[in-house]
This record gives structure tokens, sequence and C-alpha cells, in this order.
């Protein structure tokens, strides 16, 4: 066989792949039975698509049945529902940030100072965990573009709370107690769990 015979044979084989993938991800996501739980679904779909009408990237919506522990500064509340220590040696710390104030908020003030993280505007890439007893500071992780790997914030109106979630380097193992801190919020204790 020659080498044309052989690479469309590969590309036929890897189009056969990508058409088989595709037709299972849009089987795993199909209909919802028509039950009341359609309104429900419809209702929080921004907030579990990873993505808010901006585009911005979003956290899945924390568990709001447990709260780690709650700091607030001004018109600002935010809520820690969850914060993991994952197997690949990160730690992911998520929840919900609440505007009680009369005007829209952005977040700005919690962006990092450091020039590689300047293009995150409203974003938690200020955000970072200290290990007092071990005398250190985790910053978000970021990717190879220089974004933060954690929200970027779009408006929260006046009453209005969103989900958010900021990754960072996890701490060595046996340090479980640390402290969250971002913008002008008081650092508050938080305790890591450990994934699944």
């Amino acid at each position: 066989m020659d080498l044309r015979h052989t690479m469309k044979g590969r590309r036929t084989l890897t189009a056969v792949a990508i058409t088989a993938g595709l037709l299972l991800t849009v089987a795993g996501c199909g209909g919802g039975g028509g039950d009341d739980k359609s309104k429900e679904t419809s209702s929080t779909s921004s907030a579990s698509s990873g993505k808010d009408e901006s585009g911005s990237q979003q956290s899945p919506a924390p568990s709001a049945d447990k709260v780690l522990a709650t700091a607030k500064a001004g018109d600002i509340t935010v809520t820690i529902t969850s914060a993991q220590r994952d197997q690949g040696g990160f730690v992911t710390v998520s929840g919900q940030v609440t505007n009680g104030g009369s005007s829209s908020w952005l977040g700005a003030d919690w962006q990092s100072n450091e020039t590689e993280l300047a293009g995150n505007g409203g974003s938690l890439s200020g955000a970072s965990l200290v290990d007092e007893k071990g005398k250190k500071k985790y910053l978000v992780l970021r990717d190879t573009s220089g974004r933060c790997l954690c929200t970027k914030f779009s408006r929260v109106r006046p009453g209005d709370s969103t989900s958010w979630f900021a990754q960072f380097p996890a701490p060595p193992e046996g340090t479980n107690a640390v402290n969250f801190q971002v913008g002008s919020l008081p650092p508050t204790a938080i305790n890591l769990t450990e994934g699944e």
C-alpha cells in the first residue's frame, strides 16, 4: 500500500472516531423526559454551563448545603463551600459571592497586580492561600497565555449572587488548614478536603 492510501485510511478512521464521539456526546445530553424538572434545569443552565451570558468562564454551581466559611467586606459577602485537594497537585476553592449593595460589582479590586495577569480584569486572579504554619503563600494558577484558573466576573447586580472558583498549587500533604485571601476581604480560615 502506498503512502497516499495509508493517509486516506487514517483520515477516514479519524473522521469516524470524531463522529462517534460527537454522537455519544449528543446522546448523553439528550431529552429531559418531559417532567417538571425541565423548568428547574433551564433556570440553572447558565450557572452549570461553565459560561455566563457574556461568555466569561464560570465555575460549576457549588453545593449550597455545606458552608466552610463566610467573609464580608462592605456590601460583598463571600461564601466558601468547597476547598478540595485534587490528585493533580492542586487545590480548587469554590463558593458564591453576593452583592448586597445598591450598585453593580465587577470584582476589579480582586484582580492581581502581577503584570502577567493584568488581562484578567475583574477576577479572582489576586486570590491566594496562606499556610501560616509552613509560612508559604500560594497564588492562583495560570495557563500559558496568562489567564488565571479562576472565575472572571461579569457584572454582579445588586442583590444577585454568582458562583466562583479558583485553583492553587496544593500545599504539602498534611497541611490542611489554610487562609483564603482576596481583595479587601479579611483572611478566612478553611480546611482542605481530599478529592474523590
